[in-house]
């Protein structure tokens, strides 16, 4: 295999698929890239058996083949590399030629036979979205995704597609996150996608990202955003019922300020430790929100005049987890729904249903 590529397209390339590339596997060929040359194109590979990303890049093949090169070195090589051509010549023992400019490189590849089977998602029933709306659906819910493997299902956000709506949902068994959206897809799916590769999704998508291209075929999926392709593993189980766990009714609603709320947690927050487990306290009564925090560290007391309506109520969180649904709300305002102060408050946007975020509160002690 010998081939000439431009070096800025490679090495933005290497560095994408690289992400998908084992760190360290008993199998030598998932910490590289395969790289196929042919028709005056470079297709590359990183895998590790549970994700794969691919891309296609433009190149002038002088002879085709494939080999899969080691991907830490290989980055670090082409990025700092000198000129904006690079040469790459594999032999038949598979001895890797880098050049550009004055510069020589010799390093081991390995045969593309080693490489393992990458399982390719096809199915003529592809489902559109726009890019943006994608990458802001999984921001505001991929913070719920669990990292515990007591459930594995939770590990991962649920896809519910019907009636012509997307929904994504996430749930740690602390906090609850839905997003949904309208498309223009008449089918229906359900399935788990897990939180590792919608992370890397998000990093697929820039300002480019015209329109992602889903498609599900069996315990697979592959999102196509623009050049690349990321095909995942889905995650097999039962999702929880996440529909009974939403209050059907509140005694309290208040309107709030979202950034102002957020700068009170966050001045309540400096006491507070990742070993201290202190609830932020929360008295909403007589248009007021109080909020206060007593740790070995201190104690500290704010308050802000908001619009409520119904019942007075005091309530603790977890601090980050209130700063979450707060900050992944990414509105000026929202609507908080209580009902009294043990049962799990609702953030709705003040407008429609994008968005609906669950958050169990902590047990006060007097």
């Amino acid at each position: 295999m010998k081939f000439v590529c431009n070096r800025n397209k490679l090495t933005e390339a290497v560095t994408n698929v690289q992400r998908a590339v084992s760190a360290k596997s008993s199998n030598p060929a998932l910490e590289g890239i395969l790289i196929e040359a042919e028709k005056n194109k470079l297709k590359l590979y990183g895998y590790d058996l549970d994700i794969c990303i691919t891309t296609t890049i433009e190149a002038k093949v002088i002879k085709e083949g494939a080999a899969v090169i080691a991907a830490k070195l290989f980055s670090e090589i082409i990025r700092k590399l000198p000129e904006d051509e690079i040469t790459i010549d594999v032999d038949e023992k598979f001895i890797v030629y880098i050049q550009s400019g004055k510069v020589d490189y010799k390093i081991i590849g390995m045969p593309s036979a080693d490489y393992p089977e990458i399982t390719m998602v096809n199915s003529s029933d592809v489902i559109n979205i726009d890019g943006e709306t994608l990458d802001s659906m999984i921001r505001q819910t991929i913070y719920a995704v669990s990292d515990k493997d007591t459930k594995p299902a939770h590990k991962g956000s649920l896809f519910e597609i019907g009636d012509k709506k997307i929904r994504i949902v996430s749930v740690d068994g602390y906090r609850l996150a839905i997003r949904t959206e309208n498309i223009d897809y008449e089918g229906e799916k359900t399935f788990i996608v897990p939180g590792k590769s919608l992370n890397e999704i998000t990093k697929l998508i820039n300002e480019n990202t015209k329109n992602v291209e889903i498609t599900v075929s069996g315990r697979h999926i592959a999102f196509n955003i623009g050049s690349y392709s990321l095909i995942s593993r889905l995650i097999e189980g039962e999702f929880m019922n996440y529909k009974t766990s939403i209050p059907r009714v509140h005694a309290t609603e208040l309107k709030i300020n979202t950034r102002k709320i957020i700068n009170m947690i966050e001045r309540m927050s400096l006491l507070l430790t990742d070993k201290m487990k202190s609830p932020i306290r929360c008295l909403i009564d007589n248009g007021y929100i109080k909020t206060s925090c007593n740790t070995t560290l201190g104690q500290a007391t704010d308050e802000t005049e908001v619009t409520v309506e119904g019942e007075s109520v005091e309530i603790g969180f977890n601090n980050r987890f209130l700063l979450d649904a707060l900050r992944y709300s990414e509105t000026d305002e929202v609507v908080l729904k209580l009902n009294g102060s043990l049962s799990p408050m609702v953030v709705t946007p003040t407008e429609g249903d994008s968005f609906l975020f669950l958050l169990l509160p902590m047990r006060l002690t007097k």
